[in-house]
């Protein structure tokens, strides 16, 4: 791997921890745990748009991983790993498929990150009741997803060319 590169991908992992660390001095209380605005998947999107998905899910990775020991635990390292994953396959397909827009790509984004967690905590928990957060989980992944698809089109209008001339 090139000094660009590393440089590139160190910039992006270090801009993504520190979204992800802001995002957790927000409160944000919807009576749901875990709901939160995906401050750090503006990184994400980002990636997935300029450097494309492997890039995006090897910075998401690190991010988790290196957020999990910092800030969080190993549960929470499980859960944001099972949203990120399912999160990333779907943006990844969507993607893919040229059929929508980053904002639709970051709405499907958001709300599969959080299917993805309620399912990893329903086996964790042994327990389907977990179900019945789905409806306020899909609506916050929707908010979320539209903030986060509406802020990193224009980033990434903005910084591909820059991006490109100098990284990639």
């Amino acid at each position: 791997m090139s000094a660009k590169k590393t440089a590139f991908y160190g910039m992006f992992l270090a801009l993504a921890l520190v979204a992800g660390y802001i995002e957790q001095l927000i409160p944000v209380n919807l009576g749901v745990p875990g709901v939160k605005l995906g401050l750090a998947n503006i990184v994400t999107m980002l990636l997935l748009y300029i450097a494309g998905v492997p890039a995006a899910g090897l910075i998401s990775a690190l991010r988790i991983l290196l957020s999990g020991f910092l800030f969080g635990s190993g549960f929470a390292m499980v859960y944001s790993a099972a949203g990120a994953a399912m999160s990333m396959l779907v943006m990844a397909l969507l993607k893919k498929t040229k059929k929508f827009s980053s904002v639709g790509v970051s709405v499907a984004g958001g709300i599969f990150h959080n299917v993805g967690q309620i399912i990893v905590a329903m086996l964790v928990l042994e327990t389907k009741a977990l179900a019945y957060y789905l409806p306020i989980l899909i609506l916050s992944g929707l908010a979320a997803g539209i903030l986060i698809g509406i802020l990193s089109g224009i980033l990434t209008k903005r910084l591909n060319p820059i991006i490109k001339q100098h990284f990639l």
